[in-house]
Formats: C-alpha cells, structure tokens, sequence
C-alpha cells in the first residue's frame, strides 16, 4: 500500500490556511489560535503524537483526519502554554490527562520523530492504557518509499491512505492481522 505523502499533508494544510482569511498566517499560529475552542474537558477521538518542529506537516495530517470526521488532539491547541522542550512532571502529567481523554493515538512518523523527547514516551504510555488503539502514520516523500521506522513501530498498524482515484475517501488502520477504517479503530 502507499503511505501518506508529505505534499498532501502540505496541501492540506494549504486548504486549511486559505478557510476564513488565513491565508498568511503560520502554522503555528494557526494552531494557537484555535486553542480557544477547545476545553480542558473534551473528548478527542485521536492524540496525534508527533515532532512539534514538523508543524506544517501535523497542521495538515490534522486536517486530513478532521475531514473523516474525527476530533483530533495536538498540544499547541490545547495546551498551547505547555513547553515541550523541558520534562517536567507537571507536562507529563498533562499529556498523561490528555491521552486518557483520547480514543486512540497516532504517532506520526517523520525524520524528526526519531528525535523527539516525548514521542516514545507518548507511544509506550498509550500502549499500556489502550493497546490495539495506537497506530503509526508515516509521512513519505515519494510515493515509491516504504516504511522503515525504528524497530519498535513495527509492532504497531500503520494508517493509509485509502483513496477513490486521487480522493482521499478514508484511512485504512493495518497490520498483518487485520485492516480496520479510521473511525472503527478510534472508536
């Protein structure tokens, strides 16, 4: 199967920029714009845990989920205050909260995932909490390329890309095991 493609998270993006007059506006800003809309007790069908330096490409990953329908946690909405760059018990403890008020998690795999403080420790304590409910997204740059992510994600489903022709008509969740739609495994 092909994976995601990074130009159309970036497209998505693009769509989501150019709604309402944001058409100059940074991702970034965008994101902590919309944290007034969401409250602290909220429901979240997804986590999305991902690199924050890939803050376009997670604007628009989030914007392709949102389109199937799903409410999609990222911190800088929610909690744009949290400083991600230093553990503290107390941003685990939020993140701890926040993934307990998430369905399911889905840890978006890019070149700077593998950096990332907070991505294993995300995987590992949503794996213990829900497991079967977590799932790998990888962002590829042509649509030749495979996934080869650390040895640890390979024990997880990875999210595709299920398309109608070029529409994108939903995200099929699959491992060797099974195959389930997007709103069957975050439920």
């Amino acid at each position: 199967m092909q994976l995601f493609q990074k130009q159309e998270a970036r497209a998505a993006a693009g769509r989501y920029r150019s709604q309402g007059g944001r058409t100059f506006k940074t991702a970034d800003r965008i994101l902590r714009e919309e944290m007034s809309n969401v409250y602290s007790h909220e429901r979240f069908d997804i986590f999305l845990s991902h690199a924050s330096s890939d803050a376009d490409l997670i604007l628009g990953v989030k914007v392709l989920l949102e389109e199937q329908g799903l409410k999609v946690y990222v911190d800088w909405i929610t909690d744009a205050h949290l400083d991600r760059s230093h553990v503290t018990p107390e941003t685990a403890d939020l993140l701890r909260r926040r993934m307990r008020q998430s369905k399911s998690l889905i840890f978006v795999a890019t070149s700077a995932a593998s950096q990332s403080k907070w991505m294993p420790w995300e995987l590992g304590y949503f794996d213990g909490f829900r497991p079967d409910h977590v799932a790998i997204l990888p962002l590829a740059d042509n649509p030749q390329e495979r996934f080869q992510g650390q040895e640890y994600l390979a024990l997880y489903p990875v999210a595709y890309p299920h398309r109608i022709g070029t529409y994108l008509s939903d995200i099929l969740v699959s491992d060797s095991r099974q195959a389930k739609y997007i709103k069957s495994f975050a439920a």
